[in-house]
């Protein structure tokens, strides 16, 4: 069996991966890739391998940069299954038709625009923006998923099969143990796909893989360690009323699946605490709002203390502040808003969708704040904002960031140094190899750092395009 690194690789987006056993491959997540826009266009573009040539998919979780280029693998010519989690594809169902339509959205402004500068001899290039993939493309995708209950033993091919386990990352997230039959002696891979927080809210906490030989490990926060969880509220009562205080608005950019919903939740439990002004607090996302729908369905993979939300006959994502908005209207007429109010919207990274409306029409004001809840991939906008620079892209326009920024870390849904190092400890003593991907090679270099420090196990860390045989 041998195992290819095709995303994630010294990186934190475009989770890819493939498997090649008996004239077969297997690809162990199809994400993405989020970065400098021509790098992120040219790999997102051109899969490095033939759809046709793919046997199936295992889906570790349902976030763009793990499912994002699906549509893109079936406009190859994969016709295979893949395999998830049923909220996973639930998830998939609204996020990759959402993602096309984005798509969709974005290039028709661009190319407007371009045409508006040509019209009145502005200098701009000829080049007309299409989409890495269409609504229709993502619905046929979506024909191709077959969930998975956890913990259960699913054949991919005669001799492989894999099982799930709760990643406790997102809703439905998975962390994947597979196993290769190969004469007699078996050889036993995890797949981290992204691993979760203890007491992260909403979901619950990440399960331990059995034992295994190899494991594919994400490494995003490999060099730190997060604050406790019970900082969070405090800090965002306070982002909240101090911004309010000035007149100013709040723009949180989230992603739509997971960080939004916990964003309500805790805004819900500030609410009824009274620790926070009366403002309007509106999801401006269509995703979030129909992803949203999915978590109420889901309500079996919540944790205890959200399901008292529901005891006491309450919604956890519904309160009398809140409002989803769907309409592009409705999005617009936000930003003619002159009291305080706080938006979130997608997408997380700032890259596309309607946040980076809200932005271009608030960070040039002092009085407002832009609250970062999440990761953000080098060369994003979300980066740029976050270290603060001067003047930022956006829709390819430089604009003076005046507004305060502001970072809440400890909701991240990615474990640190010391939860990684935790959540290996059952498996550590049988792995011949872990394979760090999914983290920048500051963060891999820490990490591999303190595994071999602490249990001697053989670290590599793989570049794009690197094989490995696994015997």
């Amino acid at each position: 069996m041998k195992l290819r690194f095709w995303g994630a690789a010294k990186t934190v987006t475009g989770s890819m991966h493939i498997l090649e056993m008996d004239g077969k491959r297997v690809l162990l997540d199809c994400g993405l890739f989020q970065g400098r826009r021509r790098e992120a266009e040219e790999r997102n573009r051109n899969l490095p391998f033939d759809g046709h040539d793919v046997h199936a998919v295992v889906l570790s979780h349902a976030h763009i940069d793990h499912s994002g280029n699906l549509p893109s693998l079936y406009k190859s010519g994969f016709r295979g299954p893949i395999y998830s989690t049923a909220a996973t594809a639930d998830l998939c169902e609204a996020m990759l038709k959402d993602s096309a339509f984005v798509q969709e959205r974005d290039c028709e402004f661009l190319n407007k625009r371009r045409h508006r500068r040509r019209m009145i001899g502005e200098p701009t290039d000829d080049r007309q923006d299409c989409p890495l993939y269409t609504v229709e493309d993502a619905e046929h995708t979506q024909t191709l998923f077959r969930p998975v209950r956890m913990h259960d033993e699913t054949s991919v091919t005669d001799a492989l099969s894999f099982r799930y386990h709760g990643a406790g990352h997102m809703l439905g997230s998975a962390c994947v143990s597979l196993e290769y039959k190969h004469n007699g002696s078996p050889i036993r891979l995890g797949f981290s796909g992204d691993v979760g927080r203890v007491g992260l809210p909403i979901i619950e906490d990440p399960e331990h893989l059995p034992p295994i030989d190899y494991l594919i490990l994400e490494s995003t926060y490999g060099d730190r360690f997060h604050r406790p969880l019970d900082a969070v509220a405090d800090k965002l009562a306070d982002t909240v009323t101090r911004t309010a205080a000035r007149g100013g608005r709040i723009i949180a950019p989230a992603f739509a699946v997971g960080r939004t919903q916990q964003l309500v939740v805790l805004l819900h439990n500030l609410v009824l605490q009274k620790r926070i002004p009366s403002i309007p607090i509106f999801v401006d996302s269509p995703l979030a709002v129909n992803v949203t729908d999915v978590f109420r369905k889901h309500q079996e993979l919540f944790d205890e203390e959200t399901r008292k939300f529901l005891q006491n006959g309450s919604d956890p994502f519904g309160f009398k502040m809140l409002r989803y908005v769907r309409s592009v209207e409705e999005s617009k007429a936000l930003n003619e808003l002159r009291h305080p109010y706080l938006v979130i919207s997608a997408s997380g990274m700032c890259e596309a969708g309607r946040v980076l409306h809200h932005l271009r029409n608030s960070i040039e004001d002092g009085r407002n704040t832009v609250l970062i809840t999440g990761f953000q991939a080098e060369n994003t906008l979300g980066r740029k904002i976050v270290d603060k620079m001067p003047e930022v892209p956006v829709f390819g326009d430089l604009m003076r960031l005046r507004a305060e920024v502001v970072r809440i870390n400890e909701l991240s849904g990615h474990a640190d140094q010391g939860e990684l190092l935790e959540w290996i400890r059952p498996i550590v003593k049988g792995l011949k190899t872990i394979f760090l991907v999914h983290g920048e090679p500051l963060q891999q270099r820490a990490l591999a750092e303190a595994i071999t420090r602490t249990y001697g196990t053989p670290v590599t860390i793989p570049s794009r395009g690197d094989e490995f045989d696994l015997g």
